[in-house]
């Protein structure tokens, strides 16, 4: 586990908003999540550029497709050379196998579960009849059986998945301070709630990134773990 576990997610459509937040923060987080919106304005030129705070990179990718082509993503990647990268478990244990197979020698590759803005009825709506804690649970075995090295899941679930699988590398993310607004969130837990229960990395975005002064914000934050 991290020594910081708090990864501030930069879903910003700006390079230079993300450039000065990294570097503004850098001494209070311990790390830097990227995601889609990152990722597809600014590519690999602003995961180099990121890359430059000396903080760890979290690619949050979500990627799901075919075996083959996952493992070609992840090859695609290695030069960016990412602490941690996501793929959809429910894309199955031979993508999962692949996509480990073809990561970097030192890339932790995470399978998400079922994201944090579901619940029971976003899940039944795509066919599957399982609550949530359930549906995450069933994906964090198979992603077990596939060699990952760990799952994305929420703060209600990761507390189950800990138990069943001791040494996984369990990133949390939708977490929110106890007076803060849920936002599209809907299964969230505090930050404390998350690292007691069993996280290793948690993931948090706006309740710094729109907060009046984000290093108070990463600060109260960091003093609660």
């Amino acid at each position: 586990m991290y020594h910081n576990p708090l990864f501030l997610a930069l879903d910003v459509p700006r390079l230079e908003t993300a450039a000065e937040l990294a570097r503004k923060l850098s001494g209070h987080i311990g790390g830097l999540k990227l995601g889609l919106e990152f990722f597809c304005a600014h590519g690999h030129h602003g995961v180099h550029e990121l890359h430059n705070t000396g903080l760890p990179i979290f690619l949050d990718l979500k990627l799901h497709d075919i075996p083959n082509t996952v493992a070609a993503a992840m090859q695609a990647i290695h030069v960016l050379e990412p602490a941690i990268v996501t793929v959809h478990a429910s894309g199955g244990r031979a993508m999962m196998e692949d996509a480990k197979a073809a990561a970097g020698e030192n890339t932790k590759v995470v399978g998400v579960t079922v994201l944090t803005s579901f619940d029971d009825k976003d899940l039944s709506g795509i066919g599957i009849d399982h609550s949530p804690y359930e549906q995450a649970l069933r994906l964090a075995d198979l992603s077990h059986a596939a060699g990952l090295d760990g799952i994305v899941c929420s703060g209600h679930e990761v507390g189950a998945i800990h138990d069943q699988w001791k040494d996984g590398f369990l990133v949390v993310p939708g977490l929110r301070l106890p007076d803060g607004r849920k936002g599209d969130q809907k299964r969230v837990v505090t930050p404390r709630e998350a690292r007691d229960a069993g996280a290793s990395v948690l993931v948090i975005g706006r309740p710094i990134r729109s907060a009046e002064d984000p290093v108070a914000a990463a600060r109260a934050i960091e003093a609660t773990l």
